[in-house]
């Protein structure tokens, strides 16, 4: 059984490629990246998908662009066999002497797959992703370069070893998307930290005590609720567009958090379904004051999700802000433990 956590962990969301081209994007990019590096973030998520900038360009970019920033790269076994992404986070590891973590995804846009001619079912992506990630696991962690051998059902090596292993300060640390069964029982035999997209806090289950968990969350939080929810509305209005394109995708998806979050209530107390209803992002916002935002969070963190992945910032000071609401969080957190 994994040891309980003590304090909370937090990465940033790299803003996806789809909304800025060329020398802007990287612009915003190493914007934000210098915004979590400075508010003292673990590190930020770059996504993966057939339509974003290759995670691994960015993932570059995000480490000359800041001091201690780790970025947390989407590997998705269709794109890449484990021994290149594994050499990947070696390569970088050895050049900058930065640490990269790897969320393991077993999904995506259900065009995407079909486009690859992915064609396992949902739990069975899931399987493979467990075998991908122990290979990679193998081969970042081997002793003095220990040759890696496998055989699986999808994935089978001979020998295999990295021309260079990151020392074990630089070890990453394993994500995966838990909110089905499948993703759990994976990040339970990877002993990886499974990420939720969580329900309201009264209806959001204790984290299972033997897997460490974490939430996938956006904040916008003022010093008053009202300034909060001024904010929020004015950057995700209403969009008829958007809860079409959003409909669209729930009609093709077999992503489970996706159904669950759908058949959300769209706003109670904090909890805000607005943005990912009208198609703006993929995750719930919490909205309003401080110390309610805090309390809230600190509501899901004692039931033991204790990593947040917090949606693309604006502006540097919607984290500013957001420390202010994830200290009453670990506050409320400590005094508990």
């Amino acid at each position: 059984m994994n040891e309980p956590r003590t304090d909370i962990t937090v990465f940033g969301t790299c803003p996806p490629s789809v909304q800025e081209h060329g020398a802007d994007y990287l612009e915003r990019v190493r914007d934000v990246a210098r915004w979590s590096d400075r508010a003292g973030h673990e590190g930020v998520l770059v996504y993966t998908d057939n339509r974003s900038v290759d995670p691994w360009l960015v993932a570059q970019t995000i480490i000359q662009a800041t001091t201690r920033l780790a970025p947390l790269v989407a590997v998705q076994a269709a794109y890449m066999h484990p021994f290149t992404a594994a050499k990947l986070v070696a390569g970088l590891a050895y050049l900058h002497r930065r640490r990269v973590h790897l969320n393991i995804v077993a999904g995506g846009f259900t065009g995407d797959l079909d486009a690859m001619g992915e064609a396992l079912p949902h739990d069975a992506r899931y399987d493979r992703a467990v075998e991908y990630a122990s290979i990679m696991q193998r081969l970042l962690t081997s002793q003095e370069q220990e040759p890696v051998s496998f055989d699986g059902t999808y994935y089978s090596v001979a020998g295999l070893r990295l021309p260079t292993v990151p020392s074990p300060e630089l070890a990453s640390r394993f994500l995966v998307s838990g909110s089905s069964p499948a993703g759990m029982a994976a990040a339970r035999a990877l002993s990886a930290t499974a990420i939720v997209y969580p329900e309201q806090p009264e209806k959001q289950a204790p984290a299972d005590p033997s897997v460490p968990q974490g939430l996938r969350i956006g904040v916008i939080t003022r010093p008053t609720s009202a300034e909060a929810w001024d904010v929020a509305l004015a950057r995700f209005p209403e969009h008829r567009a958007g809860r079409i394109s959003h409909r669209l995708a729930m009609a093709h998806s077999d992503s489970q958090w996706h159904r669950q979050l759908s058949q959300a209530t769209e706003r109670h107390g904090t909890y805000w379904m607005g943005p990912f209803k009208n198609y703006k992002t993929f995750c719930p916002y919490f909205v309003g004051d401080y110390a309610t935002v805090g309390e809230e969070i600190g509501r899901y963190v004692e039931l033991g999700y204790t990593t947040l992945i917090l949606d693309t910032p604006a502006e540097e000071q919607d984290l500013t802000h957001t420390a202010v609401a994830l200290d009453i969080a670990r506050n409320r957190f400590r005094e508990r433990v």
